[in-house]
């Protein structure tokens, strides 16, 4: 029988369109942006037209409520609580960086900008309700190449032209190796559907992971790692954040870091919740070489971004590095994950004939309750886009083209000449830090307390996990000197020249809002925490009885 005349299929590829409305909201009024403002193009008007835009998408994620497709080994798009965990993240980031962009863009770009936002955006939500290779590989594309476009827009000097064309250069090969390690993946299943890969691989490999498998799970890691700044695929970030302009840059922090963590949680089926009834076993958990990979990358990240952040004198340079230690923070999410589905593992007993039911069955009884790897990532991923945008915010405010702000000098002074942008950058360093009252504070302490409380298959494994915790905590400790000393100059130095009053109000208005925000989660974290456990799956994982994990 030809699967394409199955009823159940051709439902579930007709509804394809109604699970992507908003993306096809925002994809469609960046559409009009671009032809209309080859006509006329002024800045106030594509900035209101995109924010409709936003809106309109918001009111269309809110209203049109999705059906889950029958068959899930053929549908591309997946609306699962994570996808719309990463949707809602996604809008409300365009909506924030329409208002932080808004001095870079003149009368001459701005419909090309904000049409490419509106796409980038767009992007990163496909990517969290991608359920096939071919849609993740065209989701993460539509996030790369108006990010290009973006970068060489404003591009004035040659700094600009380098950070563009270096930038373009490593996404195109990272691009490449990403295609190479998911044809691995279809090579071993004979699919390119992420339901399907995940069922197929997790029974070839139930006692042992096959080399091929390993092959192209390196393959992936290393081009998602470009996406994430993780070591050794980060040494574009510094050129990049130096030279391109600060709200371009803003986006690069961020949005790829969302897209590449979800894509890579995706393809290790982290993201994929069981069916009703099955035990929940991770594709790749055969052996300890996955959680190890990730380990080993997220203790070099982190340990390699704070250390060069140390030497840096220069403001974005810190930044970039700063993002590359985030990054390896984020990836503790993962290591976490892969040694434990989710926040809650249920021990399947059997009970005999004569035992507590009376008739031969299996209940299920919790025996850990931790911080889910998943959960923990997500909370991050917000925090750390609320402070990483806000602290470029501030820079971008602070920038005009006769004061450039560059170094960490040129923020001397900045308490007693702008108070406002003072306070609303220090909240945005404190929270990199990780200190209490903080959004930062929150993701941290979820990430370490997940991986200190990580179940293992071996004692060594155990201590793995838990040193990554203290690892992790030292390094946290090592980027409080950096982000402190640009604290100390704002509040404790004279202006050596003091910053020219800007005219970005919409900046400023973004900055201080996403500072409040850093702020109120950081005193109220239950609603974030309780969003990012509801988007993250919760399997049931069944072991005979006295089994450990």
């Amino acid at each position: 029988m030809n699967p394409l005349t199955d009823p159940s299929v051709q439902q579930t590829l007709k509804g394809v369109f109604q699970l992507v409305l908003p993306e096809i909201v925002l994809i469609g009024t960046a559409c009009v942006v671009f032809l209309l403002g080859c006509l006329h193009n002024r800045r106030w008007l594509w900035f209101v037209v995109s924010l409709l835009g936003v809106v309109a998408a918001g009111v269309v994620a809110g209203v049109v409520k999705p059906v889950t497709p029958p068959v899930m080994t053929v549908a591309p798009i997946i609306p699962d609580a994570t996808a719309a965990f990463v949707r809602w993240v996604a809008i409300i980031a365009a909506y924030v960086f329409l208002f932080v962009s808004w001095p870079e863009v003149d009368r001459t770009n701005a419909a090309e900008y904000y049409g490419c936002l509106l796409v980038a955006a767009a992007g990163v939500s496909l990517v969290g309700r991608a359920n096939d290779l071919i849609t993740l590989f065209l989701a993460l594309e539509l996030l790369s190449i108006p990010t290009y476009i973006l970068l060489y827009l404003p591009a004035r000097t040659r700094a600009n032209q380098e950070a563009a064309v270096k930038y373009f250069l490593l996404s195109v090969m990272s691009s490449g190796v990403l295609l190479f390690g998911f044809s691995y993946l279809y090579g071993l299943t004979g699919s390119t559907n992420l339901t399907a890969i995940v069922d197929g691989v997790t029974k070839a490999n139930a006692e042992r992971l096959s080399p091929m498998a390993l092959v192209a799970i390196v393959l992936v890691v290393a081009a998602v790692g470009f996406r994430i700044t993780a070591v050794p695929f980060h040494f574009y970030a510094p050129d990049v954040y130096e030279g391109g302009p600060a709200g371009v840059v803003a986006q690069l922090a961020v949005l790829p870091k969302i897209a590449g963590f979800v894509a890579l949680a995706r393809v290790l089926g982290l993201l994929t919740a069981p069916r009703p009834g099955e035990p929940f076993h991770l594709p790749f958990e055969a052996g300890t070489q996955v959680p190890l990979l990730l380990w080993l990358l997220a203790v070099v990240t982190m340990s390699v971004g704070n250390v060069l952040a140390l030497l840096q004198d220069n403001v974005r340079r810190m930044l970039a590095y700063s993002s590359v230690a985030h990054g390896g923070y984020m990836l503790i999410g993962l290591v976490v994950a892969s040694s434990l589905p989710d926040a809650v593992t249920h021990q399947t007993m059997t009970v005999g004939r004569y035992g507590a039911m009376g008739v031969d069955g299996t209940i299920s009884t919790p025996v850990l309750a931790a911080v889910g790897g998943v959960e923990a990532l997500l909370v991050y991923l917000v925090a750390y886009g609320a402070m990483t945008i806000g602290a470029f915010a501030v820079v971008l405010y602070l920038t005009t083209p006769d004061r450039p702000v560059e170094s960490i000098d040129d923020l001397a002074g900045l308490g007693r000449s702008h108070p406002v942008s003072a306070a609303t950058m220090a909240v945005f360093l404190f929270s990199l830090i990780g200190l209490p009252a903080t959004a930062g504070f929150v993701g941290k302490f979820l990430l370490f307390v997940g991986a200190f409380a990580a179940p293992a298959d071996t004692p060594a494994m155990r201590n793995l996990y838990q040193s990554l915790a203290v690892v992790a905590a030292v390094n946290a400790a090592v980027g409080a000197y950096y982000y402190l000393r640009v604290i100390g100059v704002m509040y404790l130095r004279s202006p050596i020249r003091p910053p020219v009053s800007s005219r970005a109000v919409p900046t400023l208005i973004a900055a201080v809002a996403l500072a409040g925000f850093t702020l109120f989660f950081g005193l109220y974290p239950q609603p974030l925490i309780k969003a990012a456990r509801k988007a993250a799956p919760v399997p049931t994982v069944t072991k005979p009885a006295g089994e450990t994990k």
